[in-house]
C-alpha cells in the first residue's frame, strides 16, 4: 500500500516533467540533403527587414531538388546550379543566371541573393523557414510546399 501511494504522488510530477520537456521542443530540423530538398522556399526577409520589390516583381525563391540541384528566381534572373552541403553550411557551386536588367531595388535583392547563395553560408532549418546566413547578409525564406 505504501508503495501505491508513493508512486501516486511520484507520477504526477513525472508526468509533468515530460509535459514540459514536450511542450519546450522545438520545430527546427537536423540541417541535411533529405530535409533541404524537393521543397521551394520563398524570401520573406533580408537582414531582418521584410522584403520590398516593385510592383509586379515576384519575391525571390530558392527550389532545392532532386540530386540536391537548385535553382530559383533571385530577384530579377532566374539562376541555377549544384547546391552543396558542409555541415551546417550551405551554396551553390558554379551558379549560373539569366542577364535581365531591372529596376532597383530588384536588382539590389538580387546581388544580395547570389552572394549568399553563391558563398558558404549557415543554414537554419524549421519545418516551415530556411535562414541562410553570411559574413554580410541574412535571408529568410518561407516554405512555400511542405512536402512529409
Amino acid at each position: 500500500m505504501k508503495k501505491l501511494a508513493i508512486a501516486m504522488l511520484v507520477a504526477p510530477a513525472i508526468l509533468a516533467g515530460c509535459a514540459t520537456s514536450l511542450s519546450g521542443k522545438s520545430d527546427t530540423l537536423e540541417v541535411s540533403t533529405a530535409n533541404m530538398q524537393h521543397h521551394n522556399w520563398v524570401l520573406e526577409t533580408v537582414d531582418g527587414q521584410p522584403l520590398t520589390l516593385p510592383e509586379g516583381f515576384a519575391a525571390p525563391s530558392l527550389e532545392i531538388g532532386e540530386a540536391f540541384t537548385a535553382n530559383g528566381h533571385a530577384g530579377c534572373n532566374r539562376y541555377f546550379g549544384q547546391a552543396e552541403l558542409k555541415g551546417n553550411e550551405f551554396r551553390i557551386e558554379n551558379m549560373a543566371t539569366t542577364m535581365m536588367a531591372c529596376p532597383e531595388p530588384a536588382m539590389e535583392v538580387e546581388g544580395v541573393m547570389t552572394n549568399v547563395l553563391g558563398n558558404w553560408s549557415e543554414v537554419t532549418l524549421t519545418k516551415q523557414q530556411l535562414t541562410l546566413q553570411n559574413d554580410e547578409h541574412v535571408l529568410t525564406f518561407a516554405l512555400r510546399d511542405w512536402v512529409n
